[in-house]
């Protein structure tokens, strides 16, 4: 039978939960709010939870259900995030899967002397550009808290020097309110208005609360601030397993769904319709060295777990990916990478940061970005799947071959080759001899090269005049 064109193309993706887990998990985390409670240290928070519905128990406030399936009801399923020219670049929205780096390391990889050390405030800026100049990487995170401005001012200069840095959306991170005031203030200027920012988002908030369900003071205060204001915003717990989450992956997904869908609560309650966007960090606790892993694979197992629950609300997802627990970019830092990424596209993970994290998020490294910049596109192009159509099933070439002669020459091939194939830009497929002549360098080596090539060569567009003069503004009387 002849095939009838167009074919639509399967996508590949997987479900980690069948649809009574989900239900199990869900229902379990209904049963942690309305039975077990949680702690709640803001006082407005506090006075929103309970005039809505919610009670006091001694220290805890218990949660019924109506309340969160009402939030669920209430939030957007899309998040529409633009970057700071006013381009829709990034709508967190069911299918997409976007991509950037994380937040808050300690220390850094040098890119110039490869000495690992202490996160400046131009560490930031430089992290930014080279996202900005990276075409898999799609937003920009803070990759550092910089050791040489004042300590209750690293936030304020995180956000100054991503957005100077790179036009993309950016994910930024908030000491308490004082912060996010400065904050909006310049996000303003840049976006042109309040009302402008609101129709054109480029940032969102990223707060946590404290697992097991502790709600910190001036953490819920950051998330009743972006409700405040229209701000995207998400809320991921960290119930890590055997840390802040039980020893099982189970236990775990109960606990941070409960969690999130507290501040899910509390946004819907201050402004129906607030865009949050869903999600939790669920990595193990490792009992033989009691570090956080960002590469076991209980975190794309997890993941993949609560972007299913994502699907059951209607709700946009946070996750994690392209990072590593190794100290250098090596062999294992590319196995753990490629794992976290795979999984983020196959379960269709919206918006995947800590791309270029090492030694378990406390170290950046603007080398292993650029690696992970390479594993997400050669994922990318195996998650296309294969199209069919009268084209690339080449019949006619097939019918013109010889018969062991092959297809090197045939018009077929210099028609397509140039889209037909997925072409690296880092990984080498050199003959040894020319590998040997061009130096020798593995792939640490050639994502150096190109990291610095990029910050020499990419030039991200600046910040408007006015933009600066706010900035400059938030400074001095930050200083005074």
């Amino acid at each position: 039978m002849t095939a009838q064109f167009p074919i639509e193309t399967l996508r590949p993706g997987i479900r980690m939960l069948s649809d009574d887990q989900i239900l199990a998990i869900h229902n379990a985390s209904l049963d942690i709010l309305a039975q077990t409670g949680i702690v709640m240290k803001n006082e407005a928070a506090r006075d929103l939870l309970l005039a809505a519905g919610s009670w006091q128990s001694g220290d805890r406030i218990k949660i019924p259900e109506y309340l969160i399936m009402s939030a669920i009801g209430s939030a957007p399923s899309r998040i529409p995030l633009h970057n700071r020219l006013g381009e829709l670049t990034m709508p967190l929205e069911e299918g997409k899967v976007f991509f950037g780096p994380g937040s808050d390391c300690i220390f850094t990889m040098d890119l110039e002397t490869g000495e690992r050390r202490k996160a400046t405030a131009e560490d930031i800026r430089r992290i930014a550009h080279l996202c900005d100049g990276l075409d898999q990487i799609d937003f920009t995170m803070s990759m550092g808290n910089p050791s040489d401005v004042p300590a209750m001012d690293i936030y304020i200069h995180e956000f100054i020097n991503m957005i100077r840095g790179s036009v993309k959306p950016t994910c930024y991170t908030a000491n308490n309110r004082a912060d996010m005031e400065d904050i909006y203030r310049i996000a303003c200027a840049v976006a042109g208005g309040e009302m402008q920012l609101r129709e054109k988002p480029f940032l969102i908030l990223y707060a946590e609360s404290i697992s097991p369900l502790l709600y910190p003071d001036e953490s819920v205060d950051k998330l009743l601030f972006c409700a405040e204001k229209g701000i995207p915003v998400t809320y991921p717990p960290s119930p890590n397993t055997g840390g802040g989450g039980p020893i099982t992956v189970a236990g775990a997904l109960a606990l941070g769904n409960a969690e999130c869908l507290v501040g899910l609560l509390l946004t819907q309650l201050v402004r129906p319709g607030t865009p949050f966007l869903y999600g939790m960090n669920i990595a193990t606790l490792d009992m033989k060295s009691a570090i956080v892993s960002y590469g076991a694979p209980e975190w794309p197992l997890a993941m993949a777990a609560w972007i299913d629950l994502s699907r059951y609300y209607g709700l946009p997802v946070w996750g994690a990916a392209g990072a590593t627990d190794s100290k250098v970019v090596d062999a294992q830092a590319g196995i753990e990478a490629t794992v976290t990424v795979m999984t983020a596209f196959l379960s269709r993970c919206n918006l995947t940061h800590d791309v270029g994290y090492i030694e378990y998020g406390t170290t950046s490294s603007m080398e292993m970005l650029v690696v992970a910049d390479e594993i997400i596109r050669g994922v990318r192009y195996a998650m296309g799947g294969i199209e069919i159509n009268e084209q690339t099933l080449a019949r006619e070439a097939i019918h013109r071959a010889t018969p062991g002669g092959g297809f090197l020459a045939d018009d077929h091939t210099l028609d397509n080759w140039k889209w037909a194939q997925w072409r690296p830009m880092l990984i080498d497929r050199m003959r040894y001899d020319n590998w040997l002549a061009k130096g020798s360098k593995d792939m640490a080596a050639r994502a150096n090269e190109r990291a610095r090539k990029i910050l020499m060569e990419h030039e991200p567009a600046p910040l408007s005049e006015t933009a600066e003069k706010t900035i400059q503004a938030v400074l001095k009387h930050r200083a005074s």
